[in-house]
């Protein structure tokens, strides 16, 4: 890390706050802007952010800090054109001390934009952007989510450590998708592997047909891909309905199955996937986080809970360094930068651009789950390439 340029940072950033931030008397309530969506194709993701951070803050008595929490809420509606104005109403308005934000990659991108230029705090609990802990990092910008680089990046060792040499990538022609594609492609062919063929199609396209036919033709060993969401499980159907699941194992990051098994039933089973989370992980700290959540919310948590959930206490652990005061606002960051986060994905640090150092793991889709095979790669640390802090 480059000491003096950071250094330099925080101290712009203690110099703004010193002209224009408010700081919170002893008795004031700490102001949370929860920016996520609601509504909408990712309002489930959204509501578990939502439910899995004020978890920790009730398990902490419904403080962070030793302060009480006052929510400000915005449905950003996964809509990237409306994300400034959305984000701005919660920094320049409600005047939050923590921006907590979001699951749509733009969005969060543009909610990056807004917080480096006005100095605040921003924790990311899901997008995985490559940019937001690459070129936009800043020091008041974290993450408690992954990269599109880490969980793609475990499956090219994965595949390597399985003899695998011969792969066809399918994903949506967009950021996720193909950052996802370039980490797997990294890890891959950095190890004497090689794609034989990388297909896209435009998002949020589901006509996979051709793209089956062309694997068919081509005989890879695997398949590799990007997709989530109800078209992650129309793929995996539509490739067990054209016969190539028996004959060409298909693999993917974790998203290809989470919150999808339902809805892709039988084809789904067998499924290898890597990501920092997985159903059977037999971690004490999950364990009570998933007993709480189910008592809590009569739901299943999910990665989507544990992101929100040490979204809260990432923040929490900066607070306390700072004697409770968010005005202090260096203080917590360097609070929140030496942290060492207990969660239930398992304990994680946080790197320099400050992302997730964390163990990715192998799952496999299991009677409805997608239970814990191995750990492939632990703390992998994503490359921040263009970070400049």
């Amino acid at each position: 890390m480059a000491k003096g340029n950071k250094a330099v940072r925080l101290l712009s950033i203690a110099l703004a706050c010193a002209a224009g931030c408010a700081v919170a008397a002893p008795g004031d309530k700490i102001k949370v802007g929860l920016m996520l969506p609601y509504t909408g194709t990712y309002a489930s993701l959204g509501n578990a952010i939502t439910n899995g951070f004020k978890q920790y803050v009730a398990e902490n008595g419904g403080k962070l800090g030793g302060r009480e929490i006052e929510y400000y809420t915005v449905d950003d509606e996964s809509d990237p054109a409306k994300a400034t104005e959305n984000a701005n109403k919660l920094v320049k308005r409600d005047k939050v001390d923590l921006l907590v934000g979001t699951v749509h990659s733009g969005v969060a991108l543009a909610m990056a934009k807004v917080a480096r230029e006005n100095k605040t705090l921003l924790i990311v609990p899901n997008a995985g952007a490559n940019d937001i802990t690459g070129p936009l990092c800043a020091p008041n910008v974290f993450r408690t989510s992954f990269t599109s680089w880490q969980p793609s990046y475990a499956m090219g060792q994965v595949l390597l450590d399985k003899g695998l040499k011969k792969v066809v990538t399918v994903t949506w022609k967009y950021g996720m998708g193909l950052e996802s594609v370039d980490g797997f492609k990294e890890a891959f062919e950095k190890g004497g592997g090689k794609v034989v063929k990388e297909m896209t199609l435009p998002f949020p396209n589901v006509e996979f047909q051709p793209f089956l036919t062309e694997i068919a033709s081509l005989k890879p060993d695997a398949v590799f891909v990007f997709f989530a969401g109800a078209g992650a499980a129309k793929f995996v159907k539509d490739y067990a309905a054209a016969g190539l699941k028996t004959s060409i194992p298909l693999f993917g990051p974790g998203f290809l199955t989470d919150g999808n098994l339902d809805a892709m039933g039988d084809a789904g089973k067998g499924v290898l996937t890597t990501l920092h989370y997985a159903d059977s992980l037999k971690i004490k700290k999950d364990e009570a986080f998933r007993l709480t959540y189910v008592k809590n919310y009569r739901l299943q948590p999910d990665v989507y809970a544990v992101q929100g959930y040490d979204a809260a206490q990432l923040y929490n652990a900066g607070l306390q360094a700072a004697g409770g005061d968010p005005g202090r606002q260096e203080v917590v960051i360097k609070g929140m930068e030496s942290a060492r986060i207990d969660s239930p994905r398992g304990t994680f640090t946080l790197s320099r651009a400050h992302n997730p150092v964390q163990d990715i793991y192998l799952r496999e889709v299991v009677g409805g789950q997608n239970k814990l095979v191995s750990t492939p790669v632990k703390a992998l640390a994503d490359p921040a390439r263009g970070c400049k802090m």
